[in-house]
């Protein structure tokens, strides 16, 4: 549920500056020439096609579907650190889509390898979580994350509670994770705690497909009342909340899906203005309706937000995967 009178103030989210993977520190030294063209496959990018990261265990598989200009028999794959290219962990066959993740949590990309060469895949982010059995009571590596309701209970219970977590880094809060959001713009918001960046957090695919279809059902709307040249800008108000910090938010609910990492409150600039209206909202919980409709794997919560109690109206969109809706 919403951030309630915490969403009352509104603060331009963190927003850096406009950068690829492809620049400092994440320059590939790679030789374009070395091995032959590959990149993600579409599918790699989700159902929306517009997915920038995917998450895994570590020494799980994990799907990464590519494009490659010749026979996948003759290459092996290894993972390279995002922040510094240093490639870490075995040297494996390339033998399908379905890769062995990297053993240590962080931030990785593909590197393929052929006859002594190298080249690093660009386009997908693989971040490999820290597993949530990690945490032991209501602590993971020292930091009081809370306990989540299912901690304890059934097999269906645990099934719904976050696979893992990222460890957060500054150094990487300009990594894509979608088309229109970044690391940053999902953990740095007018909802942040106080004292900083949270050290851990939760973050689901699902999400960020379903954000990212709602932005490509706004713009299509936009294209088709003649306003081509409009470019929706999604800003997002309230991202992960750890139960610990939940528990201070007033008017957050006790099992709010925003400790799962499926939910988001956000915004979206519909005519590039700066401002937010009612209107604008409501296109956003039309665009949601409509979403959900062609993609009933995404069904989830709709919140509308449009009390006076808030500076400007915002919706609350997740992927529990159960219908919800409520106005605030």
């Amino acid at each position: 549920m919403g951030a309630g009178l915490v969403a009352a103030f509104f603060i331009l989210v963190y927003r850096p500056p406009e950068t690829s993977l492809l620049t400092p520190p994440f320059q590939s030294t790679e030789s374009r020439e070395a091995l032959p063209f590959a990149e993600p496959a579409r599918s790699a990018y989700g159902v929306s096609g517009a997915v920038r990261m995917r998450f895994a265990l570590p020494g799980k598989v994990v799907e990464y579907p590519l494009e490659l200009a010749s026979d996948s028999v003759n290459y092996a794959y290894q993972w390279v650190r995002v922040v510094d290219t240093v490639a870490t962990g075995v040297v494996r066959p390339l033998n399908g889509d379905r890769l062995l993740a990297p053993s240590t949590p962080g931030y990785y990309r593909l590197a393929l390898l052929q006859d002594g060469d190298r080249r690093l895949v660009d386009g997908l982010t693989v971040t490999v979580l820290i597993p949530f059995g990690e945490k032991r009571d209501g602590r993971l590596r020292g930091v009081r994350l809370g306990m989540w309701a299912g901690e304890g209970g059934g097999e269906r219970a645990r099934e719904s509670l976050p696979e893992g977590f990222i460890q957060v880094a500054s150094s990487a809060l300009t990594l894509p994770i979608s088309k229109h959001l970044r690391l940053g713009d999902f953990l740095t918001t007018p909802d942040t705690p106080a004292d900083g960046l949270p050290e851990f957090a939760a973050l689901d695919s699902r999400l960020l497909d379903k954000l990212e279809l709602v932005m490509a059902e706004l713009q299509r709307s936009l294209v088709e009342a003649g306003k081509t040249d409009a470019a929706p800008r999604l800003l997002v108000n309230s991202g992960f909340r750890a139960p610990a910090y939940n528990r201070t938010v007033r008017g957050a609910a006790r099992d709010s899906r925003h400790q799962y990492g499926d939910a988001a409150d956000v915004r979206v600039d519909l005519d590039g203005d700066g401002h937010f209206s009612l209107a604008e909202a409501r296109q956003v919980a039309k665009a949601v309706e409509a979403v959900e409709r062609r993609h009933p794997e995404l069904a989830g919560g709709l919140g509308l937000y449009t009390s006076r109690r808030y500076r400007s109206p915002y919706v609350h969109i997740d992927a529990r995967g159960s219908r919800a809706r409520w106005t605030g």
